[in-house]
């Protein structure tokens, strides 16, 4: 058996169920003593100070996948965002431009260090809003999830994506 500690309970899974598990989904990320013990790619694991969390995303790869991010869509599930990576470190601004949801925008620098996050956005707005430093992807939250999971700048977004040994 496996102890999984989740949002301050204890769950027991056996090995049995947990290779069943990774054969129903695409990916399975594992928290082990509150440290990443598992994780495939399409997961991003968040880690605040309190614990970590597990959100699955989609990543917007192509120019037009970036262009649409999460504009028409009229909701966000919690536990869900969108990535945006954009490779070199670089002044990102975003808007909300036929964005139905409010969301938050974590500004990620290339180690995947939390530089900022805007929260709250405004639904349909075209405000500009800026990573106000040089990152290398936003990561879009249904709007309060930063909030409600403690996440704060500073803090670890772990991804593939992102080089741990960068600065």
């Amino acid at each position: 058996l496996r102890t999984l500690k989740n949002m301050g309970k204890t769950i027991l899974i056996s090995s049995h169920i947990l290779s069943e598990l990774a054969e129903m989904c695409d990916t399975v990320a594992i928290i082990e003593h509150g440290k990443l013990a598992a994780a495939g790619p399409i997961r991003d694991i968040l880690r605040s100070q309190r614990q970590a969390r597990v959100i699955e995303i989609e990543v917007a790869e192509s120019q037009e996948d970036q262009m649409l991010g999460l504009m028409y869509r009229q909701k966000v599930p919690p536990n869900t965002g969108m990535l945006f990576p954009y490779g070199s470190a670089q002044e990102l601004t975003m808007w909300m431009k036929n964005t139905y949801a409010s969301l938050d925008m974590v500004f990620i620098r290339r180690d995947g260090t939390v530089h900022r996050i805007e929260q709250s956005t405004e639904p349909f707005s075209e405000k500009i809003i800026s990573s106000q430093g040089n990152v290398s992807a936003v990561l879009e939250l249904k709007a309060g999830v930063a909030k409600k999971i403690g996440l704060k700048p500073g803090d670890k977004a772990v991804h593939s994506l992102f080089d741990a040994k960068s600065k």
